[in-house]
């Protein structure tokens, strides 16, 4: 995933830079038999160079680093001497923003350069000390430039009119009128200051489920030959797709049974994260917190509702896709456990990371030289962080400032998997490198709805590729089911998570205890909806919320990767039918548009249109078409 923002003016414009949630692959992360062969290092100062993202890119050394950090702190104290003057003249107005850029543009690099060097190194103190003062100064900024919004607002609109027909504030006219349209839900300069300084507790949720999932420590349990081994939450995952379905189910077992022995504390932690966004959204005279969410980013609600009608809709299709991998996988119980498993059975290759880059090189080929070699280079020139070490951040994801060149995180476990992990995290890369190198740095930070779709559509297109060249029927059906993987973990799981999430924020709106059993009979009520009735819904399964860190890190964020993955299917398609036409409208309208106009105008400059279902009930198309090929080839004699 690229990793997201909150807004620094409050409820909306330019973002500044905070922790986000690593990218969850949308097949399963590792094989064992594979993640076996891969390279183990104890310690990041074992591993070679070549394959660790050059942060000295950023900052030759922290001391260059804390005189950036002074700096904008003395920025931010300096900028509230605009106060009071936004609406005297277009030139205040025009110097002001200025101001703001030019702190925000160094906030950023200096926010990006702490976070993502104690990422790959947490048990640092002194990276953690970095982290802290980078937090410190990022509450400092919002809370010196909490008053911009509630002035802006307050100006008439007939002067707002004059001040923005001076062509010079041109470039921030899209800004302006973010915050504009946001005026319903501006509070006072003494609210707005209030509700910046509470910055720090508004995280609380976020922090204490990241020190809370590390306490909780897995049992053992014996492996394929009986051998004792440890579990953890890198390598669950792995026992899940073990072929010996004892393991599978001592994994699972054994994973959420250590979660359920602190679903208080989970349960009250994600109580306290729902809380304070319904709170938020209250305090702002949102319908709901919904609304609050995808009203900054110009999204309507109905996107989201209609999301999750259309894909409960298409139920019948993921139920018949679970009838089949019942089937292929020969049980007579199909058990949550089996889910990730394999159906197809594969040699379990190792791919190193050296294999993978030319693999997703050629698979992307579509996209052009241009494309191709800016890729390429970045996956030699220090972008990227690909190996695991303990107290290296887990999973993946896309990360920079508009003044570095894009940054990625890999946990390389050498799985086919972790090649499409590449493909996702450099589609994240280029639409950063593309944005920045085109806009300037007020419209150059892309909304989340847009963030998963180059992604996503390089997954596509990577896919695409190697079904062109698959030669034997095994071939065929392994990335067949690959692909159908994609669609389960993605357009509907994440459906189904976004439901989750709507379901808990309107049962605390409406007053009712957020306590773990509410919790658990909403998950576990959700999770049979959504796998019917060929799937064993394990009370186990219920505790599962407490291992996805979306739920405790944001609000509203996962809707988005459904949306995002429908969006990407038409793209690629457009992509593979038209060729270069498509290519360079994607890449103009799309990769470098940034957050030069509303999302959903966007995407449909690129040629989807997301205002409508459409593009979900394409994309429901694409799988049972997918569905329906690979049904034809395990029926084949």
């Amino acid at each position: 995933m690229k990793k997201r923002a909150f807004a620094s003016i409050t409820a909306l414009a330019i973002t500044l830079t905070t922790v986000a949630v690593p990218f969850i692959p949308y097949s399963t992360p590792a094989i064992a038999a594979a993640a076996e062969k891969a390279p183990v290092y104890q310690t990041r100062a074992e591993i070679p160079d070549q394959y660790k993202w050059k942060l000295d890119h950023i900052y030759p050394t922290v001391q260059d680093w804390e005189k950036d950090v002074a700096k904008v702190e003395e920025l931010a104290k300096a900028f509230t001497k605009h106060q009071g003057k936004l609406g005297t003249s277009s030139a205040s107005l025009l110097k002001a923003f200025d101001d703001y850029m030019s702190m925000m543009r160094l906030n950023d690099k200096a926010y990006v350069y702490a976070n993502m060097s104690l990422d790959v190194n947490s048990a640092n103190s002194e990276l953690q000390k970095l982290a802290d003062r980078a937090e410190k100064m990022y509450t400092l900024v919002s809370e010196k430039t909490a008053w911009v919004q509630p002035e802006i607002v307050a100006i008439p609109d007939n002067k707002m009119k004059q001040l923005l027909a001076d062509k010079n504030l041109a470039p921030y006219k899209l800004f302006i009128e973010d915050m504009l349209r946001t005026k319903p839900h501006s509070l006072s300069k003494e609210m707005e200051e209030l509700l910046a300084k509470s910055a720090p507790l508004s995280n609380s949720p976020t922090n204490i489920y990241s020190m809370l999932s590390k306490d909780v420590k897995f049992p053992k349990i014996k492996d394929e030959t009986g051998k004792e081994v440890q579990l953890t939450r890198a390598n669950f995952v792995s026992y899940l797709e073990s072929k010996d379905q004892r393991v599978r189910k001592d994994a699972f077992k054994a994973y959420y049974s250590s979660l359920l022995d602190f679903q208080d504390s989970f349960a009250q932690t994600l109580s306290a994260k729902v809380k304070g966004d319904n709170f938020y959204a209250d305090a702002r005279h949102y319908k709901s917190a919904l609304e609050s969410s995808l009203t900054p980013n110009n999204i309507p609600t109905k996107v989201y509702d209609e999301l999750i009608d259309t894909v409960n809709a298409n139920l019948p299709l993921m139920h018949r896709y679970i009838a089949l991998k019942k089937k292929m996988l020969g049980v007579n119980e199909l058990h949550m456990y089996d889910i990730y498993v394999p159906i197809v059975p594969s040699d379990d290759k190792y791919i190193s990371f050296e294999e993978g880059k030319k693999m997703v090189a050629n698979g992307l080929g579509a996209m052009g030289d241009d494309y191709v070699k800016v890729l390429s280079d970045g996956l030699e020139g220090g972008w990227v962080d690909v190996y695991s070490t303990d107290d290296k951040r887990t999973g993946a994801y896309q990360w920079g400032a508009y003044d570095t060149h894009p940054y990625v995180l890999l946990n390389h476990q050498g799985t086919l998997d972790d090649v499409f992990t590449i493909a996702h995290e450099m589609g994240h890369a280029m639409q950063s490198y593309y944005t920045n190198k085109t806009q300037p740095y007020v419209s150059s930070n892309y909304p989340t709805f847009t963030a998963e779709v180059a992604s996503t559509m390089n997954e596509t297109l990577l896919f695409k590729s190697m079904y062109a060249q698959a030669k034997t029927k095994a071939e065929k059906m392994y990335l067949l089911n690959h692909y159908l993987e994609n669609f389960r973990s993605t357009l509907f799981r994440q459906t189904q998570f976004a439901e989750f999430e709507k379901a808990i924020h309107e049962k605390e709106q409406a007053g009712e205890s957020l306590n773990a059993e509410a919790i658990k009979k909403i998950y576990i009520d959700l999770n049979k909806k959504y796998y019917g009735k060929d799937m064993v819904s394990d009370d186990e399964i219920a505790m599962e919320w407490a291992r996805v860190s979306h739920f405790f890190n944001y609000k509203y964020y996962v809707y988005q990767y459904s949306t995002s993955f429908a969006a990407s299917q038409a793209l690629a398609k457009q992509i593979l039918d038209e060729g270069k036409p498509a290519v360079d409208r994607i890449r103009t309208n799309f990769l470098e548009a940034g957050n030069s106009a509303p999302p959903i105008e966007v995407l449909k400059a690129a040629g989807v249109d997301m205002s409508t279902s459409k593009p979900i009930e394409q994309a429901m198309e694409i799988f049972e078409e997918t569905l329906t090929e690979l049904e034809k080839l395990v029926n084949e004699k």
